[in-house]
């Protein structure tokens, strides 16, 4: 069994991730779902190893694997596509788990993402963030806004990740991309060497550090825009995450300045479609605002930034998880189940459907209305638009008049696979 016949028949079946493990049939991750391929045998730890050795062919990744136990590459295959992987060691023996880089660089409209986003790209200075947990497409949209910005600005980007996952070509702007370790030692020290290197736009791989987030913020405060990740839910966790990076006395003055350079923060989740054909996002983004600023810089405020984000749909184009959720469910894209599964705030959800709300809740709703989202085909839906047939509901539930449903006037909407 041979590594690449592996990855042949993950891109195959349309998967994300390839697992590897000693004793296990190789499984991969299809829509969000494990899936044992048995049609291959179970892996032995001689598989693994061989697999291992035709992934680490540079010595600097051996020489890493060896002193770590662990090493992130990139690995290409020809005619095939890329692959994010991570070689690691498990029980004393190999494990591999490789991420599928699409050979095209999907757009905003692809993934389906809120339509401020083409605005947020418009930012010529300060930090935008875009976060979420592992796999939850972050790395797609970095790269959709990049790529925006490739064809409508004429600029320098400067991209430095671990390791280099799509591909940019120039177009309007230049890009040059640095991986490190092959291009550069770190992102911090990369990240200075940046700003020696006239760069409009820098795109940071992944917020690590003190040392990374210390320097990406001087970055945005000395006039460039500066695109990073973090690991974190929403964006009160991640003002919350840089905040603590940094030693107590000096927390109060990284309010001030995180306050002045956060222009968005986009917090992502993948949920999967009501039909079971893929997944659809839902998106959590806030802007900088007076409000907002004023949210960042006191720390007994910063709690009650999702109340500001929900008041400020109609007017910034901002929105919660909550009404993202809530949006996707009256399209018909996501269960009911699946959305009270991954609601902030379930109990005020469940109300919500049931029709019942506060007078806050009930302005908020009105405010909902001008929420929207691209109209692409989805990442994982190859281009292709599905149909959705919505109308107002006539019976089910008390106190549900209005409440959208399935029925027969067709809206066409872009559905994933």
């Amino acid at each position: 069994m041979q590594i690449n016949e592996l990855l042949k028949a993950i891109v195959e079946l349309g998967g994300s991730d390839l697992h590897i493990k000693v004793g296990n049939y190789p499984l991969a991750r299809v829509k969000g779902k494990l899936i044992p391929l048995t049609h291959f045998h179970k892996l032995t730890q001689e598989d693994t190893l061989t697999m291992a050795g035709a992934i680490l062919t540079a010595e600097k990744h051996r020489q890493k694997f060896k002193e770590n136990f662990d090493v992130d590459l990139a690995y290409s295959l020809p005619g095939l596509g890329r692959f994010r992987c991570n070689v690691f060691k498990q029980r004393g023996a190999v494990g591999i788990v490789m991420r599928v880089i699409p050979n095209r660089i999907f757009t905003i409209e692809d993934l389906m993402l809120p339509k401020v986003i083409k605005k947020i790209c418009e930012e010529q200075r300060g930090l935008i963030l875009v976060t979420g947990t592992t796999g939850s497409g972050k790395s797609s949209t970095l790269a959709a806004m990049v790529d925006l910005i490739n064809s409508t600005r004429v600029e320098h980007i400067l991209t430095i990740e671990d390791p280099i996952e799509y591909l940019h070509r120039d177009n309007t702007s230049i890009i040059n991309q640095r991986e490190v370790e092959g291009d550069c030692k770190t992102f911090a020290t990369a990240l200075r060497a940046a700003l020696r290197q006239d760069p409009d736009v820098i795109l940071v791989g992944e917020m690590r550090d003190f040392e990374t987030i210390e320097t990406a913020l001087h970055a945005a405060e000395t006039g460039h825009l500066v695109m990073s990740t973090l690991h974190t839910l929403d964006a009160t966790e991640s003002i919350n995450r840089i905040i603590g990076a940094f030693p107590p006395h000096h927390q109060k003055q990284v309010r001030i300045q995180l306050a002045q350079v956060l222009k968005a923060v986009i917090s992502q989740r993948l949920v999967p479609r009501a039909d079971g054909r893929g997944r659809v996002p839902a998106v959590e983004v806030m802007v900088s605002t007076e409000t907002v600023r004023t949210c960042i810089e006191d720390k007994y405020k910063t709690k009650t930034l999702r109340d500001v984000i929900a008041a400020g749909t109609s007017q910034y184009g901002m929105q919660t998880f909550d009404q993202s959720l809530h949006y996707l469910l009256s399209l018909g894209l996501i269960s009911e189940t699946e959305a009270i599964k991954r609601a902030t705030n379930v109990g005020e959800f469940k109300l919500k459907l049931e029709g019942v709300m506060s007078t806050g809740g009930a302005a908020r709703s009105k405010m909902e209305q001008s929420i929207n989202i691209t109209s692409g085909g989805g990442r994982e839906a190859d281009g292709q638009l599905a149909s959705i047939q919505i109308k107002p509901e006539t019976g089910s539930r008390p106190g549900n008049e209005g409440q959208i449903s399935l029925s027969e006037d067709i809206v066409k909407i872009p559905l994933a696979r």
